[in-house]
């Protein structure tokens, strides 16, 4: 790599990568301990296993445990010792696997390996391992191979934990040490649930910083530090290295007396050991300890939540539309270093302050930071963010703002980091030095994930049957022959402001042609919505033709006498709302029978629940989180929102895979929902509420495109800063999770605030889409 790497912007000069012979945050093979297991896909492998556990829900109830651990401690254990006769402790194991509920004790017992060790010693006289089986093709066949097995050896003992798990009767505990350590691992997978911990070099980046780790303690065991506390992708290398243990064992046999200098992963650790941790770590790697993906989360500033919401990405069931582009998301860090050198120089007269601005998309943003805000000659962490990676990456400008009462700033350097060239290094990390070498500044990254798709339609003009806008254009291209029936159109765009999709709703009948003809408005059974998808086929400017090929359609329906509306989708769903407009509260609800999937139960929430409530991020006032939450729950209706909560055997409690603006007509959701059935929802919703208050209430007659912000200028989502780092004065909504402040994020500009809206007498007059909206 360059020692000298100049970035093309003006005013570019003396930027170098921190080291000119290997990236930052790696160091050399040769200086560190040697691993004899192959953590990447071990961890990949311990990842998929926690996430398992933790659905199986099952396992987790108290005599379903007391059950898992007499069979691992008086079944297991006894045969797979036997197994192993004539072996010793660094053979490899014979190539079986025991059912779930035992690995999963088996998993906990090796998190503490001195226990481990002599438990092991006193009853077989050796440490038993643990075979490397890393996929589910060889685990099937292990654990088939071992069913065979179990039932020669206990043919009267089951296979599988058969355990009703509500049976509390005749269950005792054979081994208190083990139970108890099962117990403190029961919410294991919550700090290791990111969906970016599963991407290999996100791995082989944690494998190099725990082999530093090991390093560090191995050289620097005597530091001072009551307890060192391992950041997240360190934790995970950990535990998967010490569930093979006699793997681990040989591995770290000259440290072993260091290892118990660790806080545990059930422990709380103390802010103090925290911050001991980093500055031993700085001191031995000049380099930050925390990065991008890997917080030191055992600490405080893991009590303020991500404000963005991932979850682990099964299937996509949105890949059969070809209009629909994935959404991928990362998390960023920028840590800062100055010279002390810079203190001496200029004092407390200093105006120079580094300015955060993106690569591509949110031209808007200028997050600013006085340099003399950063303490001298010590990494501090001065941007946390989570980026689209459309985004590019991010530039960082060392500007003067001169002094006096001189306004604006002068350019003295700039530097850029981005995202192709962060994930080219095996650390994901990069380091960059700032005006010749006074400032040092590193940059680390998370692998991009798929994230939580978000659609958002925007007003367009009336359309016929067919598809064309009402228009004099189409009128001559189709050689005058009449234009029937009228549509309300809307264009779905995607997060990147790509249009996906078509939304038409019919409002009424009849044709026009030059001659004045006036449509009328269709009964209300007869307001069908469909939704077609790509983009319009522009004939001349705005002017053109929706796409051809319709993907979903909603029929209003008769509702029953207890219901207020009622629809059916082409997708086999049924729409039922309910309105009870004498109570003091806004009395909607809404029902969804849901055939797809058909394991699954939904339920539609009035509001944002569960990961969309938006809580209390000061640790400050953490005592009023409660309190905010209260008022959450009592939010009016009339804000629109709607969650999606979908309730299965893997998730009994529920689990929100979609929140839904209907008055904004904004939706966000994970892969696994179907962006149609998502679209039918939040439209059939918001002309129902419109009928039934007899009031255009989502602006559905507006009729022409109106002004939106210039694309990346102000993008919904493709830039959120982490709340822990927020200040009052980086206060942009378009910076925050959309749902926070909905109207001032995804609200197309006031209807007020645009030029005159002329409509064309051909699209039909204000009544007939009146009548076609609310009667």
């Amino acid at each position: 790599m360059s020692a000298a790497v100049r970035d093309g912007g003006s005013g570019s000069v003396g930027i170098s990568d921190i080291g000119s012979t290997r990236s930052f945050g790696e160091i050399s093979e040769d200086d560190t301990l040697k691993l004899t297991v192959n953590l990447v896909s071990a961890a990949r492998r311990t990842l998929r296993f926690l996430r398992i556990v933790d659905e199986s829900h099952w396992l987790h109830t108290r005599p379903t445990t007391l059950e898992s651990v007499r069979r691992y401690d008086e079944l297991w254990m006894p045969l797979i010792s036997d197994l192993t006769v004539g072996s010793t402790s660094t053979h490899h194991p014979p190539m079986i696997l025991p059912p779930i509920d035992i690995q999963w004790v088996w998993f906990c017992h090796t998190f503490n390996p001195v226990f481990y060790r002599q438990y092991c010693d006193s009853r077989f006289s050796k440490i038993i391992a643990k075979p490397a089986i890393f996929d589910e093709e060889n685990e099937e066949y292990a654990l088939n191979r071992c069913r065979d097995i179990w039932i020669r050896r206990y043919p009267s003992e089951p296979f599988e934990n058969e355990l009703d798990s509500d049976d509390n009767s005749a269950l005792c505990v054979t081994n208190e040490d083990i139970l108890t350590q099962v117990l403190k691992l029961r919410n294991l997978y919550a700090k290791l649930a990111e969906p970016y911990m599963s991407e290999t070099v996100y791995l082989i980046a944690a494998k190099q910083r725990y082999k530093s780790y090991l390093s560090m303690m191995l050289r620097y065991a005597d530091h001072g530090c009551a307890r060192l506390v391992p950041a997240s992708d360190i934790l995970l290398m950990w535990l998967t290295h010490q569930s093979y243990p006699t793997v681990y064992a040989a591995d770290v046999t000259q440290m072993e007396g260091d290892t118990g200098k660790v806080a545990a992963v059930w422990e709380v650790a103390k802010e103090e050991e925290v911050e001991e941790t980093k500055k031993l770590w700085e001191r031995v790697f000049d380099r930050p300890y925390e990065k991008a993906g890997s917080a030191a989360n055992l600490g405080a500033a893991a009590k303020v939540k991500s404000p963005v919401y991932w979850d682990v990405t099964d299937e996509d069931v949105n890949t059969k539309y070809e209009s629909m582009l994935p959404r991928f998301l990362l998390e960023v860090c920028v840590f800062v270093k100055v010279d002390s050198k810079v203190k001496a120089l200029q004092g407390n007269k200093s105006h120079e302050f580094l300015r955060l601005r993106m690569v591509r998309c949110h031209r808007e943003l200028k997050i600013d930071k006085q340099i003399s805000s950063f303490p001298f000659d010590s990494w501090q962490k001065a941007w946390h963010l989570y980026c689209e990676f459309g985004t590019k990456g991010l530039v960082l400008e060392l500007r003067d703002r001169g002094g006096g009462c001189f306004k604006g700033s002068t350019l003295q350097d700039t530097v850029t980091f981005l995202w192709n060239d962060l994930l080219r290094v095996t650390s994901l990390t990069l380091g960059r030095e700032v005006d010749d070498q006074r400032v040092r500044v590193v940059s680390s990254m998370t692998p991009p994930v798929q994230a939580s798709y978000l659609l958002k339609c925007v007003p367009d003009r009336v359309t016929d049957d067919s598809g064309a806008m009402i228009s004099d254009v189409i009128l001559r291209m189709n050689q005058y022959r009449p234009q029937e029936g009228r549509w309300l159109s809307r264009t779905v765009l995607d997060h990147a402001g790509r249009e996906c999709f078509v939304v038409r709703m019919r409002v009424g009948e009849g044709f026009w042609r030059r001659g004045g003809e006036t449509p009328s408005a269709v009964k209300w059974e007869d307001r069908i919505i469909e939704i077609r998808e790509g983009s319009w086929s522009y004939v001349v400017g705005s002017i053109g033709r929706a796409p051809v090929k319709v993907v979903g359609t909603a029929t209003p329906k008769e509702p029953s006498e207890q219901l207020k509306a009622s629809w059916k989708f082409s997708t086999g769903d049924e729409l039922m709302i309910w309105w009870e407009s004498s109570t003091s509260k806004s009395g909607l609800s809404f029902h969804l029978n849901s055939v797809t999937p058909p394991d699954t139960m939904v339920k539609l929430l009035i509001g944002r629940k569960m990961q969309y409530q938006r809580r209390n991020i000061s640790l400050k006032h953490e005592e009023n989180e409660e309190n905010a939450n209260d008022e959450q729950e009592n939010e009016p209706e009339e804000d629109g929102f709607v969650t999606l909560v979908r309730f299965s055997e893997e998730n009994p409690i529920g689990k929100a895979t979609a929140l839904l603006n209907w008055k904004l007509l904004v939706v966000e959701f994970l892969p696994e929902e179907d962006a149609v059935l998502m679209l039918l929802l939040c439209v059939s919703i918001l002309r129902s509420v419109s009928e039934m208050r007899k009031e255009d209430v989502g602006k559905l007659s507006v009729r022409q495109r109106l002004k939106e912000a210039k694309l990346g200028a102000r993008d919904w989502g493709s830039v959120t800063l982490h709340p822990f780092l927020s200040s009052p004065s980086v206060s942009s909504p378009h910076l925050q999770p959309w749902y926070w402040n909905a109207k001032a994020v995804m609200a197309s500009d006031d209807v007020t605030r645009q030029p005159a809206l002329n409509y064309s007498p051909a699209e039909g007059g204000d009544r007939l889409f009146k009548r076609g909206i609310i009667d």
